[in-house]
């Protein structure tokens, strides 16, 4: 494979890549019924002026299944914290205890799994489509390729593999979801 055709292939792999890896994130956020401190993963806090990451002021852990405990390491920011969790809107009631914050992470309804898949399906399709334009944009550049004197037989075989790594990086999408919607709908 020719030098230009190869950096187009790897651009290709390492942005399908990340689109995999972003799927993985949203799915961290979607909850599948047991405590994660990965849930609490988007609050952010005015800490002293600044917004920070809620994971960068206190510790997070989970004792058990059904609950996450926040223990800030400076304890005049515990109101904050609350008022963040709630406005984060993840579906949590905060319960203020003085040196630290408890969170009973309600069990799941049957119609919220629903949901919960819905989303998660979602989340697929954007990755499924964001690797079908890093297809098509892979594809795009390997006609330049071929205007810029490439031979026609290596653009051909350069969208050939394009075009598995597109089947290949669909298919890693699908296995993720079915994982997935199977750990959501686990009770």
């Amino acid at each position: 494979m020719l030098e230009e055709c190869k950096m187009v292939y790897d651009d290709v792999k390492e942005s399908m890549q990340k689109s995999i890896e972003h799927l993985e994130y949203a799915f961290h956020k979607i909850r599948a019924g047991k405590a994660s401190p990965d849930m609490l993963e988007g609050v952010v806090i005015d800490y002293y002026g600044t917004m920070t990451p809620l994971n960068q002021t206190s510790n997070i852990t989970c004792p058990d299944s059904s609950q996450i405990i926040i223990q800030p390491w400076d304890k005049s920011v515990i109101g904050t914290i609350e008022k963040a969790i709630l406005a984060a809107n993840l579906g949590f009631n905060p319960s203020n205890e003085g040196d630290i914050i408890r969170i009973q992470v309600p069990t799941l309804t049957g119609e919220r799994r629903e949901e919960l898949v819905k989303l998660a399906k979602h989340e697929t399709e954007n990755a499924k489509i964001s690797i079908r334009n890093i297809r098509r944009s892979g594809n795009d550049d390997a006609k330049a390729l071929e205007k810029e004197g490439v031979p026609e037989d290596d653009v051909k075989r350069l969208m050939d593999d394009i075009q598995k790594l597109t089947d290949e990086y669909t298919k890693k999408a699908d296995e993720l979801l079915s994982k997935k919607e199977k750990d959501i709908m686990t009770i």
